[in-house]
C-alpha cells in the first residue's frame, strides 16, 4: 500500500489582541500545553509527512515552540496581514513541493484530533480537490455557512452576505481545509481580493475549485472539536472541554476519580493501574503516577514521577524534578523540589525537601527542611538509606547524612554525618527558677491602666 504524503500548514501568525496579553495567542496554555502544541501533536506524523508553521514577524517564541514539539517543522514568516489565503502562501515553497495532500489548520484550535485530520484527508483519495471541515453550530450567528447541494459543497457564504434562508443553515465553516496537494498551489493562487478589505480569503477556494470543474466536499465534526480561541473566556471554555475529555479517558483507563469534576489533569499525565485521585487535586504537565498510588485531596503535582503504592498528601506540593520510589509517603503540608526519594521513604508532615537525595526507608521528621539555597547558589543534601531525621531539623547543604544515621530533633546539621552515627546539635538548655512568674508579674503590671 502506497503511503500518501502530506503537508500540514499551521497558521500561527495572529497577534491575539483580544486575549489582552503580551503572550502570543497560540502560546497560551491548555491542560498544561500550548494551544499550538495541541495542534501540532494532532497533525499527521510519520513517513511522508511535513509541517510548515506560519508565524508573524518577531514571534521567535512561537517558532521555538513549534520546533520543540515538531523538530522537523519549517518556519515561514507572514510579513503582511492580507488574509488567510495570503498567510498560506507564505509557505509557497513548501506547497510547491507537491505533497499528495495539503492540510491548512489554525494554531488556535487545540481540540482538533488526529482522527479528524485523517477523515478530512480521506475524500482526496477519491478525487476531491478540496475538503472543508464543518460543524453544526448551536448558534450559527457570525459563522460562514456551508452551502451543500447534492452532496457537494458549492459555496461558503459569510453570515453578513447570507440570505435569510441561508442564515437558517446550521452547518458552519470551521476554517480547516484539506487540498489535493498537486493542485493546491494553483487553487490558492487563483484566490482574489475583490472585497471591502482587499484581502485574500481561504474560503474563496470553494468558488475557485467549482470554477475549475473540480469537486469540493464537507466533512463534519463536533462543535467542541473546532472551537477557536480568541478570548480568555473562550480559553476557559476550551479548558473545560479538554478537562472533561481527560477525566473520561482516565476513568476509562481504570483510574478512580472520587470527584472527577474537581480534579485537573494535564494532557500528558500518565497513569498506572488502580490509581486513586481524591477531590481537589491539580496535576500539571510531566507527571507519571504508577500502579496503586493514592493522591490525597488538595495536592498539587508538576513534572514528577510517583512510584507504585506511594501516597501523596493531603495538601502536598510536588514540584519539578521530584521522584518518589515505590511505597514512599509524602504527607500533609510537605513540599519537594528536585528531590529523589527512594522506596519506603516517609516525609509525613510539615517539611521541605529540595535539591536532595533520600535513601530507601529513611524517615524525615515533621518540620525538617533541607537548606538548599545560600542566596547565590543551590546545594544538594544527600541522606542515606535507613536514616532517621528528628523533628525540626535543618540540614544545611551541601551536606551528607550516612546510611542508618540518626539526627536528634531540633538539630542544625552543617557537617557530614557518618553511617550509623548519632548527630545532635543544640544549645545547652537553661532553667531559671521562678523566671516565668516574674515575667507574668512584670507584663501584668505594664498592662495595668494608670489612675
Amino acid at each position: 500500500m502506497t503511503v500518501r504524503s502530506s503537508l500540514t500548514i499551521v497558521l500561527a501568525a495572529g497577534e491575539g489582541t483580544r486575549m489582552r496579553s503580551v503572550l502570543p495567542k497560540v502560546l497560551h496554555p491548555l491542560a498544561g500545553q500550548s494551544l499550538l502544541a495541541h495542534v501540532l501533536a494532532a497533525a499527521p506524523k510519520g513517513a511522508g509527512t511535513a509541517i510548515a508553521v506560519v508565524v508573524g514577524p518577531g514571534h521567535e517564541a512561537v517558532a521555538e515552540e513549534a520546533k520543540k514539539i515538531r523538530p522537523e517543522a519549517v518556519i515561514y514568516i507572514q510579513r503582511e496581514r492580507l488574509g488567510t489565503a495570503h498567510a498560506v502562501l507564505a509557505a509557497r515553497e513548501a506547497i510547491a513541493r507537491g505533497a499528495d495532500d495539503l492540510l491548512v489548520v489554525f494554531g488556535d484550535t487545540p481540540l482538533i484530533s488526529a482522527a479528524t485530520f485523517a477523515r478530512l484527508r480521506a475524500p482526496l483519495q477519491s478525487g476531491a480537490a478540496l475538503a472543508v471541515l464543518g460543524f453544526h453550530a448551536k448558534d450559527p450567528s457570525g459563522y460562514g455557512r456551508l452551502i451543500v447541494e447534492g452532496g457537494h459543497l458549492v459555496d461558503i457564504r459569510e453570515h453578513a452576505d447570507a440570505t435569510p434562508a441561508q442564515r437558517a443553515i446550521t452547518l458552519c465553516n470551521a476554517g480547516i481545509m484539506a487540498f489535493d496537494g498537486k493542485r493546491a498551489l494553483e487553487i490558492i493562487e487563483k484566490i482574489g481580493n475583490a472585497n471591502s478589505k482587499r484581502e485574500y480569503y481561504l474560503v474563496d477556494a470553494v468558488a475557485v475549485v467549482r470554477n475549475m470543474g473540480l469537486e469540493a466536499v464537507v466533512i463534519e465534526t463536533s462543535e467542541d472539536e473546532v472551537r477557536g480561541i480568541n478570548t480568555k473566556a473562550q480559553l476557559a471554555e476550551a479548558e473545560a472541554v479538554m478537562q472533561a475529555r481527560l477525566r473520561k479517558a482516565a476513568l476509562d483507563a481504570g483510574v478512580t476519580l472520587i470527584a472527577p469534576e474537581t480534579v485537573f489533569l494535564a494532557a500528558d499525565t500518565k497513569f498506572g493501574s488502580d490509581v486513586t485521585i481524591e477531590p481537589f487535586v491539580v496535576i500539571g504537565p510531566g507527571v507519571t503516577i504508577s500502579d496503586g498510588a493514592v493522591i490525597h485531596s488538595f495536592s498539587h503535582i508538576v513534572q514528577a514521577s510517583i512510584g507504585s503504592n506511594a501516597s501523596v498528601g493531603p495538601y502536598a506540593r510536588l514540584r519539578p524534578g521530584t521522584s518518589l520510589g515505590d511505597g514512599a509517603r509524602i504527607g500533609n503540608f510537605v513540599e519537594t523540589k528536585a528531590a529523589i526519594l527512594e522506596a519506603g521513604v516517609k516525609v509525613n508532615h510539615l517539611s521541605y525537601i529540595g535539591d536532595a537525595y533520600v535513601g530507601a526507608d529513611t524517615n524525615i521528621g515533621a518540620g525538617t527542611i533541607t537548606c538548599n539555597y545560600d542566596g547565590f547558589s543551590k546545594h544538594k543534601t544527600e541522606i542515606g538509606a535507613g536514616a532517621f531525621v528528628g523533628t525540626n531539623s535543618s540540614l544545611v547543604a551541601p551536606v551528607k547524612i550516612g546510611n542508618g544515621a540518626y539526627i536528634g530533633s531540633g538539630s542544625v546539621i552543617t557537617k557530614d554525618v557518618p553511617d550509623d552515627a548519632l548527630a545532635v546539635e543544640r544549645n545547652q538548655q537553661v532553667n531559671r527558677e521562678g523566671g516565668a512568674k516574674r515575667i507574668r508579674e512584670m507584663k501584668t503590671k505594664a498592662k495595668t491602666p494608670k489612675a
